[in-house]
């Protein structure tokens, strides 16, 4: 058995786990730099609020004094959700963290328990822990466990928040009930697709032939259909080492001036360079971006990137930093406003297998300087110690006016009981 746990209301319930006077009041949480919603409690649907919604037409939902916005608070959702998973994959040794507020669990060997309870505890602990709602939908696939967990939230008061679908019966009656939009892996325009060819449930969907499904929507879609149908297809994913890893912001408003943008340059580079130390893996391209602001029509547009090659394969800051800001040099242009600029390093290879170049490398003293770097500033948002050319004072230069506190990631956050 599969069994998918997904937080509910995960960003809404990280803001209440430490503020639970917000129970029961609707919340909403901004994208980066306010710009629109991206969360919703249960109450502010309940309100009206749709997904995506500009940050500036909540004012129409003002009347509602309970209203409570939240700028997106990326540091606190990031580390409650280590701490779900932690608690979460301490059930099984089979675990795949799907996203940062769900994560699939197989049961193997579990044939006799009383999956039930077992996911009653499994909400009961992650509450204790965590004081993280979760609801938990056990299934044969993976497919199916999905479609467990949405019956499991949507008549969580009726199931106390689990469902098995542990029979013929259970399955066929949930696929009918689901409609084809909601499907996992079943995006928009597909179906559209599917609803043109009549097909309205889950259940119509796996009532197409096999040779229709694969060759509309490839073997994909074919493995959906199998693991809808109760077949097993899909089994837990080994994570895998990035292929890249980009660290990119929208300015809180348009940038002209290049020290600025460089200092942005120059900070995302290390944060890249961070991120490739915690994989222990090292890049051998980088590459840098620049966008206007493509809504401001009667100003002038402009975006370009450009990707280098580093003489050797690096995780260093000061390497890193070094190139992003020669690849700047390369595509800025005086006289435009931008509003995004990133850094995405490119060609990571694992620590034992790293380039080298026959003729020059990296300053030997760079890797003894990184892993002093990394232990001064561990567990803080903001380094203690960086380049230079990095703002030292605050690493986050987005908008964020209505920010909660940080609470486990920050020692001035945490909560004092006096």
């Amino acid at each position: 058995m599969f069994a998918l746990v997904d937080c509910n209301n995960f960003y809404a319930s990280s803001e209440r786990a430490f503020q639970p006077e917000l129970n029961g009041k609707p919340i909403v949480v901004l994208s980066n730099n306010d710009g629109c919603v991206i969360a919703r409690s249960n109450e502010a649907k309940d309100l009206g609020i749709k997904m995506g919604l500009p940050a500036f037409m909540l004012k129409e939902f003002s009347e509602n004094k309970d209203l409570h916005i939240f700028s997106s608070n990326y540091e606190l959702y990031d580390d409650m959700s280590r701490r779900v998973m932690n608690t979460l994959s301490a059930f099984t040794p089979e675990a795949e963290v799907y996203s940062i507020d769900e994560i699939f669990l197989k049961f193997t060997g579990f044939i006799n328990n009383d999956l039930n309870r077992y996911g009653q505890e499994m909400r009961s602990v992650v509450k204790k822990n965590c004081w993280i709602p979760v609801s938990v939908g056990f299934a044969h696939t993976k497919a199916l466990a999905k479609v467990a967990n949405k019956i499991a939230k949507k008549f969580s008061d009726q199931l106390d928040g689990v469902y098995v679908m542990d029979s013929e019966e259970k399955r066929i009656k949930a696929l009918k009930w689901l409609p084809i939009e909601e499907v996992w892996g079943i995006g928009r325009q597909l179906s559209k697709k599917l609803i043109g060819w009549g097909v309205r449930t889950a259940y119509d969907f796996t009532q197409l032939d096999d040779y229709t499904v694969n060759k509309q929507l490839s073997i994909v879609g074919l493995r959906l259909k199998k693991e809808l149908s109760g077949l097993n297809y899909l089994d837990l994913e080994e994570t895998e080492r990035k292929k890249a890893i980009a660290t990119t912001r929208s300015f809180a408003h348009d940038e002209y001036l290049y020290h600025h943008i460089a200092e942005r340059v120059s900070n995302f580079a290390t944060r890249c360079a961070e991120k490739l130390r915690r994989e222990q893996s090292y890049c051998s391209k980088i590459e840098v971006f620049l966008i206007t602001n493509m809504f401001k029509e009667n100003e002038p547009q402009y975006s370009n990137k450009v990707v280098l090659n580093l003489p050797f394969a690096s995780n260093s800051d000061i390497t890193i930093a070094k190139y992003a800001r020669k690849a700047l040099d390369i595509i800025f242009r005086e006289g435009y406003g931008y509003k995004k600029t990133g850094v995405v390093v490119h060609g990571i290879s694992p620590q034992p297998y790293r380039q080298g170049n026959l003729f020059f490398n990296e300053d030997l003293r760079h890797e003894k300087l990184m892993k002093v770097m990394d232990s001064m500033n561990i567990s803080r948002m903001d380094p203690v110690v960086t380049l230079a050319s990095n703002d030292l004072k605050r690493r986050e230069k987005m908008l964020r006016e209505k920010l909660s506190k940080c609470y486990t990631t920050k020692w001035d956050d945490l909560i004092s009981i006096s």
